[in-house]
């Protein structure tokens, strides 16, 4: 036997460590691009001379290439082994590597009429990385087998055979590896066995075929966003230790999956997937199950889906509940900070209504109305082709664009400078009408914008329910996605169909008379203060810098305003008002295009906190995982600096002297996962969490004993000062 090995640098060290969590569209993306990068690396590295896989003067990997036989008979298979042997603490990859890594490749250059069977994999061991994340490989060392079958006739009398063998190695980083393995092998009329300690050892260790139905009986059902494994099995029940290691096809992602045991030996894996085809019911995989995890003595049974008994699909389970989980949310939505200023102007609409026709208030409601369902039904649509595209689709995605929020900041100021009366907007031939004076038609179409407007203004705040029914239907059907916002919206707009369609209740409010100009000015100084926050949001994206230029770009568009305002009216001539337009016109083009196109453009974006603030530590995947190894209680609060509902939670219940003191006399360890730019890792816990964003707030406890606890969107001091109670261990901060 003839071996030869190839030396791979790090060529900047890739991390194998790099997807998290759980289950999302990005894995896909990811585990391509992951591959063509270490492909391009390995590529590289063949041209080097041949020689072992070393780093910083050490050997990772020795490859060699191994026969059960002494000699070949021709058209008699045998089987062929490449031996990966890895340094200490380091590890290569299963057909399956998980969260992370790539899987072990054999290439082989064999002469014409042979034939190589499937790689036969030993049952892997699963290993978690900081961050929970969960992959399938080996340590130490691991044989692949294949089998090799020869021709019924060879000419010569030996051969040689030669293979290409590529891996993937990590331990802190992860390095590629390759090497170009061959074995010479003599050919005669019959042979002896060779190697036969070593095969035998990883024959005993692959999966074994799925037992007869009277030992073990599989059926999978679905159920939404995941995968159950029902195992009926008097073998299984007696050990202490069962797995399910999936084997997912095509574009299904899984996430991490669960154990329950039931009463009779029923085990029951719970398999989290990620895909548009409603179609797939079961997965392929193999169950390992041991006296202990990660045992020497565990077997494994090789599960297909000719093994099961029956794979049903189901409808999401709870649907009707989510919807009215949704339904909710959506009327809530009303009372939240974020649409105040925008409902409080409806509720103006329908005072200066007040007295008038039945049918002109329920046309005015209705407009209104269909804003709403406009905005959430396109927003809906823009989700569910997101998702078809494999991008990330979360609630309020949208204020994570600084771009939109400098245009929600120009419509902002545009609303208020037309509550003061810097100008009146105003269709042709209608003269010295505003927003709350248009005619039937225009009045319409103002309601219409104000049901729009408000639902974009909604979308910072995540109110009771919401983030429960949003969770669940971003895992669902496109169809299902389109249902559940439009529960939403009909929970929004539910108390102005009421309004509309019940205009006796119209008394209740006060009479319309010379008050209501001085509160149309008032509902402009709020939305002054919505401009004011959503600055800040801007400056927590983009920085100090990006505040400056938009806030120019603002100065020009309100002088744009009055030129309106002043010039363009119907006393002006024809000539006036055409050269204001185009003067009003350039100012806005201009002053967009240099301050948002060139100068705003230019602000970097302002990366997530690294430092510490307060007694709040930044998140990092690796310091979560840290702490919770230490045994520390780890409270983790997922906020942004557009949400509204973070910030109310923070300031009246996570900064409250009581919760301050609790969490230190509990030694709870405090994180803040600031969302603002959509961290990709911090919206991975957000899904295996089931939120569609934020708040969330998590609360670890210590040892890693126990589930997670998640609290509500909404906060009370009550509720947290109950739990770190309960679930925190009561040792004195250090």
């Amino acid at each position: 036997m003839e071996e030869l090995r190839a030396d791979r640098e790090p060529m900047g060290a890739p991390r194998c460590r790099s997807r998290a969590l759980m289950v999302d569209h990005r894995m896909i993306a990811w585990r391509r691009l992951h591959g063509a990068i270490f492909a391009a690396v390995l590529l590289f590295g063949l041209a080097q001379p041949s020689r072992a896989q070393t780093y910083e003067g050490r050997e990772l990997v020795q490859a060699s290439l191994l026969a059960d036989v002494s000699a070949v008979v021709p058209g008699k298979p045998f089987t062929a082994g490449l031996l990966l042997k890895m340094a200490p603490h380091w590890h290569t990859y299963w057909k399956f590597s998980g969260d992370a890594g790539l899987p072990s490749e054999i290439k082989w250059n064999l002469p014409p009429g042979w034939k190589a069977g499937e790689i036969q994999w030993p049952i892997p061991f699963r290993m978690m990385d900081p961050g929970d994340i969960e992959t399938y490989g080996y340590e130490n060392e691991v044989m692949l087998l294949q089998e090799i079958t020869p021709p019924a006739s060879i000419a010569d009398s030996s051969v040689k055979l030669s293979a290409e063998a590529t891996w993937l190695v990590c331990e802190k980083l992860c390095i590629p590896g390759s090497a170009k393995l061959q074995v010479d092998l003599a050919v005669a009329n019959q042979n002896a066995a060779a190697n036969e300690e070593i095969f035998s050892r990883y024959r005993r260790s692959l999966p074994q075929s799925w037992p007869d139905p009277k030992v073990a009986r599989a059926s999978w059902k679905r159920n939404g966003p995941e995968l159950q494994l029902s195992v009926e099995s008097a073998v299984l029940a007696n050990y202490p230790f069962a797995e399910f290691f999936p084997l997912p096809e095509g574009n299904v992602v899984v996430g991490h999956p669960r154990i329950e045991r039931g009463a009779g030996g029923k085990i029951t894996f719970r398999v989290p997937i990620e895909t548009d085809d409603q179609k797939v019911t079961s997965l392929n995989g193999i169950v390992v199950f041991g006296q202990s995890a990660n045992g020497a003595e565990r077997n494994a049974w090789s599960l297909s889906t000719s093994n099961t008994i029956g794979s049903t699909a189901s409808l999401p389970s709870g649907l009707a509940k989510f919807l009215l989980f949704g339904f909710l949310g959506g009327f809530i939505l009303n009372l939240m900070p974020c649409v105040l200023p925008v409902i409080s102007l409806k509720i103006f609409g329908f005072i200066q209504h007040a007295g008038q026709s039945r049918r002109r208030i329920l046309r005015s409601g209705l407009a209104f109305i269909a804003g709403i369902f406009a905005w959430f039904v396109g927003l809906a649509l823009l989700l569910i082709l997101l998702k078809s595209l494999g991008r990330e689709i979360t609630w309020a995605f949208q204020f994570t664009n600084p771009y939109f929020v400098v245009g929600m900041s120009a419509v902002v100021l545009v609303f208020a400078l037309n509550l003061f009366g810097v100008f009146e907007i105003s269709l042709p031939q209608s003269a010295n009408r505003g927003l709350l004076g248009w005619t039937a038609k225009e009045g319409d179409a103002g309601s219409f914008f104000q049901g729009v407007f408000a639902t974009v203004l909604a979308t910072p705040c995540t109110a009771p329910f919401l983030g429960t029914a949003l969770g669940f239907a971003f895992t669902q059907s496109g169809w299902t996605i389109l249902l559940m916002f439009v529960a939403i919206a009909a929970g929004m707009s539910s108390p102005y169909l009421l309004l509309s369609t019940q205009p006796a209740w119209l008394r209740l409010l006060p009479k319309p008379g010379a008050w209501m100009e001085r509160v149309k000015q008032l509902m402009g100084f709020l939305l002054l203060a919505t401009l004011l926050f959503l600055l800040w949001v801007l400056g927590a994206e983009r920085g100090v810098e990006a505040i400056i230029w938009t806030s120019c770009f603002l100065l020009a568009l309100s002088v744009a305003c009055w030129m309106k305002g002043a010039f363009i009216v119907p006393t002006a001539s024809a000539t006036a008002r055409f050269i204001t337009l185009v003067l009003l016109l350039v100012l806005v083009i201009g002053s967009g295009w240099y301050f948002i196109g060139e100068k705003f453009a230019a602000a970097n974006t302002v990366p997530s906190a690294t430092t510490a603030q307060g007694d709040w530590q930044p998140f990092t995947p690796e310091r979560l995982q840290s702490e919770l190894e230490q045994g520390h209680a780890v409270f983790v609060d997922f906020t942004a600096a557009w949400c509204l509902t973070c910030k109310f939670n923070e300031a009246t219940v996570l900064e409250s002297s009581a919760v301050r003191e609790a969490f230190q006399r509990h030694g709870v360890v405090k994180i803040k996962a600031d969302w603002t730019n959509a961290d990709p890792a911090i919206t991975k816990i957000l899904k295996q969490f089931g939120r569609p964003g934020v708040p969330m707030y998590v609360l670890y406890p210590a040892g890693k004993k126990g589930e997670p606890f998640l609290f509500p969107e909404l906060l009370t001091q009550r509720m947290v000062l109950d739990k770190l109670d309960a679930i925190a261990p009561h040792v004195a901060a250090e």
